[in-house]
């Protein structure tokens, strides 16, 4: 007798495999246990029409899956750590926190048992790390591992070039003051001697006048 499997059986066959069984076997076990049913005309008709709809959803969900690894291949999934000397990390990076990151960036149909990481991260760098996403397809992520201490120093040149900046900024100002200075002492100067020379000048002919009204 023959009958198509409703499941998986290790003795059998795959679910919606059609097997040959003895009579006995098929109508006392496989079929009132919901193992099986018989490969009737109706129950292959509908038994074809499960196929059909099975091929369109797997094609379906194989084309998602190898949409959703082109994507993921273009991200660069950032850690940053705290290291001590030789930059040896302080723990590591699981597949708990990298399921972590992946939900934090929208990426919340990926299960964690799909990261295939077979060990922690526990080194400085770049590492690459494959996410299973259907039986056939494998998706490649880059996990980027990066010491702390690395922001601080950014920071700290920041700090000092801003430093630098202002002493130049200072420095021109002061420049600038003294320039001023120079400029105003300059001009004080020459007008001392443009009134000195008036006066130098108005002087004899006060004399002249006295001289005049003498004689």
């Amino acid at each position: 007798m023959k009958v198509i499997l409703k499941k998986d059986n290790e003795l059998l066959g795959d679910e919606g495999q059609i097997v040959e069984v003895k009579n006995g076997y098929a109508r006392n076990f496989l079929i009132p246990n919901g193992i099986a049913i018989a490969a009737n005309k109706s129950n292959l008709i509908s038994h074809e029409e499960i196929k059909r709809q099975r091929s369109r959803k797997t094609d379906k969900l194989l084309t998602d899956a190898n949409q959703l690894a082109g994507v993921l291949s273009s991200y660069s999934f950032d850690f940053k750590v705290k290291t001590g000397e030789e930059n040896k990390m302080f723990g590591s990076v699981t597949s708990q926190m990298i399921h972590e990151l992946l939900e934090n960036k929208g990426f919340t149909t990926i299960e964690k048992k799909k990261i295939l990481l077979k060990e922690p991260i526990k080194s400085i760098g770049e590492h690459e790390v494959e996410i299973k996403l259907q039986q056939s397809v494998i998706a490649k992520i880059k996990v980027n591992v990066t010491k702390e201490s690395d922001d601080a120093e950014i920071k700290s040149e920041s700090l000092n070039t801003e430093e630098a900046n202002t002493e130049e900024a200072n420095t021109e100002e002061a420049n600038t003051e003294e320039a001023n200075t120079g400029e105003a002492n300059t001009e004080e100067e020459n007008t001392e001697d443009t009134n000195t020379k008036e006066a130098n000048t108005e002087v004899p002919a006060t004399d002249d006048t006295s001289e005049s009204k003498s004689n």
